[in-house]
């Protein structure tokens, strides 16, 4: 809730000013970026202290992405972006900000995104020598989550290797690289920038980041916003809880086990004339039996234009699919599809050869995207990296996310009891809760001895200057809602903004949810308590085969552009009528590479 102007605000510990206030105003060396991100930015790098109890000591180079207000004149300060992960690239979110923030944003606020430390173009934490070693020793994580004997053998395996190697060869910056290290790399940045105080937008585990740092240094917030949030003692654990794993503790799989099973429900209410999968019989019973089929054995799909390409659908990469399908906004129309397709494919109840072979056609070149994503995703690093400042072209996503994870959370001591606690997850979250479960196998305690010593675990109930705005959506598949709830009860000077989309994180999806958010960071002033906001992707609007209204069209098109009369205000607030967004960049996990937030 949000507090009352009479109460005090805590305030930073004199250990925590000391650790980050010692350290010098940092000289970045930038450049102009512009043609390479295609916007007009400036990129730099700053020399920061590896270790904050040692400032003088060893330095770690942390990359960022400015794209500066458009009316200096009258900015406010520096919004600061980060889009989760972990491990996740502040680079990258900075330069898509005009695809997605409102133009009031750009024009009142310099926006950096920071890539954490060890990540992306910043100094690159490598847990292993080069790119064959890491590929052999990660082979055993290439499933989803693992099935049978063989396949939890392999990645037990690999998550021992894992672990060994970021505690060895990934060292000394992989003992470095907790949630509280990139909170005291983003305070001195903000001195840097010139803002006495924090304005922050993160996303997914971008929420805990913020969440952190509101609790470290609570007098020096101005504008915090928490979007898809985790549940702050969840991801951090406890004495109490350090037998279950982060990734359990959190209750992703029960979040998109909520999400899918919601989806069901409308789809059977509204009928076969809005959800194709209802046509094909009882949906909820329908999704049961396929569950159980996939479970029982993979069915092979073949490509019908090469025959020569076919892959197996086992329930992991099943389930990873649709664990995909519901980070999106519309994960309605996208969950009936597939399950469509899928039901068709296995059961035969598509009597129409050319109607089989478009599913299986579609579900192939998804998959193939799927595939390629992680694909073109390192050629865009390697592009940038050509730029002068930044880290050189590494691909070390898997020790950039397991690195801040392990780091940061308590964790059960053997992996061989990660099989029990998938087993234990799967009671209440499904397969998902399988899938979330395996993605922290690496972190057990015996096998990964690396610590960071100044990581942060609490409190979560600092009161801070202003508000802290946090925002869930009740069908999010991987920051549950719950998570939100848990975090806005924490904290003393909170607001809890709710929203009923679909799809990973709230920003973007409603006018509401949305404007809420804008008018917070301009001003500082929440929402009204208890508010809940309408999804503008609202499930199984239009029946099967008619286009969609104009409105909803217009709702629905990619990095929709605000109306002139937002871009044109002076003023700090903006309406909701006036505002249509796009959405920002959040990537689904995808098979075999483990989950993200």
């Amino acid at each position: 809730m949000a507090s009352k102007a009479t109460h005090k605000t805590d305030k930073t510990s004199a250990k925590e000013a000391k650790r980050v206030d010692r350290v010098k105003k940092p000289k970045p060396v930038t450049f102009d970026c512009s043609s390479v991100t295609g916007v007009r930015s400036e990129c730099g790098t700053v020399k920061l202290p590896r270790d904050y109890d040692k400032p003088k000591g060893a330095k770690t180079e942390v990359a960022y992405l400015r794209i500066k207000a458009k009316d200096q004149k009258n900015k406010i300060g520096t919004l600061f972006l980060n889009p989760g992960g972990p491990g996740g690239s502040g680079v990258e979110i900075a330069a898509a900000a005009p695809e997605f923030l409102s133009p009031a944003l750009l024009k009142k606020f310099d926006i950096v995104g920071v890539d954490p430390r060890g990540t992306n173009f910043s100094d690159n934490v490598r847990c292993f020598k080069n790119l064959g070693v890491q590929a052999n020793a990660l082979d055993g994580l290439g499933v989803a989550f693992p099935s049978t004997k063989k396949e939890i053998k392999a990645y037990q395996r690999s998550s021992v290797a894992f672990a060994k190697g970021c505690s060895s060869t990934g060292k000394p910056l992989s003992a470095h690289m907790s949630t509280a290290n990139v909170a005291r790399d983003m305070d001195v940045l903000r001195r840097m920038f010139g803002d006495k105080q924090l304005t922050y937008l993160g996303f997914s585990y971008g929420s805990y980041l913020g969440n952190v740092y509101a609790n470290m240094y609570p007098d020096r917030v101005r504008a915090v916003t928490i979007d898809g949030v985790l549940d702050p003692v969840g991801w951090a654990g406890t004495k109490a809880t350090q037998r279950t794993p982060v990734t359990q503790r959190i209750r992703s799989g029960e979040g998109g086990t909520k999400a899918i099973n919601e989806i069901l429900r409308l789809c059977q209410k509204k009928g076969p004339e809005y959800c194709e999968f209802a046509s094909l019989g009882d949906p909820k019973a329908n999704y049961a039996k396929l569950v159980k089929r996939l479970q029982k054995a993979p069915v092979v799909i073949v490509d019908p234009d090469d025959p020569e390409f076919s892959f197996e659908l086992d329930y992991a990469t099943f389930v990873s699919f649709l664990l995909g399908d519901l980070y999106a906004p519309f994960a309605p129309q996208l969950i009936d599809g597939d399950l469509s397709f899928f039901y068709g494919l296995v059961y035969g109840e598509q009597t129409d050869a050319r109607a089989k072979d478009e599913a299986s056609r579609q579900l192939v070149v998804k998959f193939k995207a799927q595939q390629s994503q992680e694909k073109a995703a390192k050629a865009e690093k390697a592009r940038l990296a050509k730029k002068a400042g930044f880290a050189f072209p590494y691909d070390n996503s898997p020790e950039a996310f397991q690195t801040v994870l392990c780091t940061d959370s308590i964790n059960p001591k053997n992996v061989g009891d990660w099989p029990k606690f998938a087993d234990r997850a799967a009671s209440t979250g499904t397969g998902f809760g399988r899938l979330w479960t395996w993605g922290s196998a690496p972190c057990a305690s015996k096998d990964w001895t690396v610590k960071d010593g100044d990581a942060y675990r609490g409190p979560f109930t600092k009161r801070t200057a202003h508000p802290v705005l946090v925002v869930g959506n009740y069908w999010d598949p991987a920051t549950n809602y719950d998570g939100a709830v848990r975090a806005a009860s924490l904290l003393p000077n909170s607001r809890l903004l709710s929203s009923d989309n679909f799809g990973h994180t709230a920003y973007g999806t409603s006018r509401c949810v949305t404007s809420s958010i804008d008018n917070y960071l301009l001003t500082t002033k929440v929402p009204r308590a208890g508010k809940a906001c309408k999804s503008d992707f609202p499930a199984f609007e239009s029946p099967l085969g008619e286009e969609e209204d104009e409105g909803a069209t217009q709702r629905r098109g990619k990095n929709s552009a605000q109306s002139k009369s937002a871009d044109s205000k002076t003023g700090e607030e903006i309406k909701q009528d006036e505002i249509l967004r796009g959405l920002p960049p959040v990537v689904p996990p995808l098979p075999g590479v483990g989950p993200r937030s």
